[in-house]
Parts: structure tokens; sequence; C-alpha cells
């Protein structure tokens, strides 16, 4: 029997040289260093949205509160008493239930009570605005 040669040559280098490995560790750095703007912002847009569908639901189920009882809700916690909320929704932006500034007026009634809700956050959103303007 001939003994027949290995298909590579035992001379054949195995694994990758220092420079090949930092070619590849640069390319994902710039990938990364591109990406991460990207998702931050989106995560932000995100917060954003969950707010504003926040604000429109307590808005309107003041208003229904408001309508259904004929005098406004003193709190939030009216709202979930009564069953028009099952919790106090949580501002994204805060990452609590405990921040929301209650802006209280006086009905048609002359009742003093819960008029609207904003966020709690002294932050700016994307688009300029302060959360607490919206």
């Amino acid at each position: 029997m001939v003994d027949r040669a290995p298909a590579h040559p035992v001379s054949a280098r195995e694994g990758f040289t220092l420079l090949e490995m930092m070619v590849v560790l640069t390319i994902i750095v710039t990938i990364v260093s591109i990406a991460v703007p990207f998702y931050s912002s989106a995560i932000v847009r995100a917060r954003e949205s969950v707010l504003r569908s926040n604000l429109l639901t307590i808005r309107s189920v003041i208003d229904q509160y408001t309508y259904d009882k004929e005098t406004p809700p003193q709190s939030l916690a009216d709202l979930v008493d009564e069953g028009y909320l099952r919790e106090i929704p949580i501002d994204p932006i805060t990452n609590s239930r405990e921040t929301w500034e209650l802006i209280n007026e006086t009905g048609p009634t002359g009742e003093s009570g819960l008029f609207d809700v904003r966020s709690g956050s002294d932050k700016t959103s994307l688009a300029g605005t302060p959360y607490n303007e919206w």
C-alpha cells in the first residue's frame, strides 16, 4: 500500500492572524456604533407612544366618569375604585404610577375635581416639547 500525503500540508496554518482579528473587530464595532443610536431612539419613540395612549385613555375615562356621576373624580384612585380602570397606568417616561401630574378644576356643576392629567416628567420629547405639556 502506498501512503498518501495528507490533504493539507503539515505546514498549513490554522486559526486567524492578529491582523484578521483586528479587521473583524473593527467592522463589528462600526456596525454596533451605527445601530445603538437607532435602538435608543426607537425605545424613546415607543415610550412616547405608550405615554400618548395612556394619556388618551385616562382623559377619556375622566370624561366618562364625570358624565356618569355628574361630578368629576377626586383622584385617579376613584377611577380604579369605580371600575373605570383596572389599575392606574404607569407613566412610561418616569416609570412610575405615582408621578402623574393631576390638574384639578371646577366643573360645570361647580364641584372641584380631577379635570386632566399629564406626565410628571421634566424631560423633553424627541419633538422638542416637554412631556409634562402633553
